[in-house]
């Protein structure tokens, strides 16, 4: 099998329809999203009806929740919270209960999906230190876990003495002694310096795992986020990576 894995795509439709035609090229046989439909950008609708489109599994992410009025905003910035007010206001009833029945974590045969964390999912905690992660592969009962949340691309792993490390690159091919965390970085917001947009990729078959990225017309996406009056710094860091 040959999936697709991605998240963070946070209304950018510019972004996640470059990604698609990405995935075109790569003979696809499923699409897995780890949270964050919505959030920032100006086409929540849009990339909620790619979703379906793509009848890609997803996990909830933290923004999806939040406009589903599930989780409060007491965590987000200020930015962030405007954006959630925006879009709460762009969506339907149909689409924020989609939004809101996304469940914390998915266990597929290969792989388990989660937007932050395996340790208290519902906590949507950043896995970008040793503590979270060793606490991820504590609870992995997959060799695989998927991951999003902080927009950045990161492979983690662990060997069969119990020893984490990160990988040096973005591409690796699976040891079966070895267990994987891997974020697979963001569609619709990177925050790793680099303003592409981020997808991931796994052939179960290969064993190989590679995140990718692809340029988007991000002057469109910024056009449209500012025309829809939603915060300036959601646009400008776009073309930043930032």
């Amino acid at each position: 099998m040959r999936y697709g894995i991605f998240a963070d795509i946070h209304s950018n439709l510019e972004a996640f329809e470059a990604v698609f035609a990405a995935y075109q090229k790569e003979k696809i046989d499923a699409y897995f999203c780890a949270g964050d439909i919505v959030g920032y950008g100006a086409n929540p609708n849009e990339c909620i009806a790619k979703i379906k489109e793509l009848q890609a599994i997803c996990v909830a992410g933290n923004h999806d929740w939040a406009v589903a009025e599930k989780i409060d905003t007491a965590k987000f910035n200020d930015d962030a919270k405007e954006a959630i007010r925006w879009t709460q206001g762009h969506l339907n009833g149909e689409e924020k209960e989609f939004l809101k029945n996304l469940k914390l974590v998915d266990h597929e045969k290969n792989f388990i999906l989660v937007h932050g964390t395996l340790n208290d999912p519902e906590e949507f905690n950043y896995l970008i230190d040793f503590y979270h992660v060793t606490h991820s592969f504590a609870l992995m009962d997959r060799a695989i876990c998927f991951v999003g949340h902080s927009h950045l691309p990161r492979i983690f792993i662990e060997d069969a003495s119990g020893k984490v490390k990160e990988h040096e690159s973005l591409a690796v091919h699976l040891d079966p002694k070895c267990r994987y965390l891997v974020n697979v970085g963001s569609v619709g917001q990177p925050r790793n310096g680099n303003c592409q947009a981020s997808y991931c990729l796994f052939d179960s078959a290969k064993r190989i795992i590679e995140i990718k990225c692809v340029d988007y017309d991000i002057k469109t996406a910024q056009d449209k986020i500012l025309k829809a009056n939603l915060p300036p710094k959601l646009a400008s860091r776009l073309d930043l990576g930032r």
